[in-house]
This record gives C-alpha cells, structure tokens and sequence, in this order.
C-alpha cells in the first residue's frame, strides 16, 4: 500500500526527535521521498507532511489564478510563507521544530496522522478531539461510515 492511513503517537526524545511511525516510512520509501515538505495546515493546528509533489499540487492551485489577486497572494502566503523542507534523520527521525510546535502546541508527544497521499503531525489531545468533532459532524448529518 502506497497511502498514508491510521495514526500513531511517538513521544519525542531529549533532543526532540520523533520517531517517524515505520508503517509512514515505508510509504515514504515506497514513494521514493527524500525530503519532506511541510506545511501548516489552513484549518486544523496540525502540519501537513508530504513530498515535493504536495507543494507542486499547491502550486498549480497557485498557477491558474491571477499571480496578483488576491487569492493567488493568499495561497502564496500559506503555501510559501506557511511551508519548510525537512529530512528525516539516519534512524527515521524528525526534528520536531519550532515551526512545527508553535503551529500545533505539540510538547511531548506527536500524533502521526495518515491523510492518504500524506500526513500530518499533532498534538495527540487535539487530533482526538477533532476527529470527535468530525465523527460527530457526520452523525448529525445524518451520514454514517460505509
């Protein structure tokens, strides 16, 4: 399987590291991704993970618009301005950085969420309470899993 899917929570070491879950790097390799671009999310305080085709796909977004609107400076804004290339370390490691905890209030531990074609970092508390939300948004809609 070439999707990133389920989640996991990884304690951060002393030298804030996270251990990258081995089922995400397997996916990583299986797509032959060497460095990580990571970019704040526009709703949720997590932070998308991905390869360079997550910021090539913005960036077409980016590329149909006015390069002058204000839409196309809005993107550009999250996408460019919101955005860092990261690598994993020789063991499978991330640097868990300032960019990434002031976004998400990660202290302690990282929650590794799979989001298909990538994946997303954060703090465990507030990834279950949105998946709460989501599971009850459905219910109220009246939509179930099938």
């Amino acid at each position: 399987m070439d999707r990133f899917l389920s989640n996991v929570t990884n304690r951060i070491d002393t030298k804030g590291r996270v251990s990258v879950p081995a089922v995400f790097r397997s996916v990583l390799a299986r797509r032959d991704i060497q460095e990580l671009y990571c970019l704040q999310d526009f709703v949720f305080p997590a932070v998308n993970v991905g390869g360079p085709d997550l910021l090539e796909r913005y960036e077409r977004q980016i590329s149909v618009e006015d390069p002058f609107s204000p839409l196309a400076n809005e993107m550009s804004l999250l996408v460019h301005g919101g955005g860092v290339f990261m690598k994993l370390d020789a063991e499978g490691r991330l640097m868990v950085t300032d960019f990434i905890r002031d976004f998400t209030g990660i202290t302690s531990e990282v929650a590794f969420v799979g989001r298909a074609d990538h994946f997303q970092l954060w703090q465990p508390q507030a990834f279950l309470e949105a998946q709460a939300a989501a599971r009850q948004a459905r219910k109220l809609r009246g939509l179930r899993p099938q």
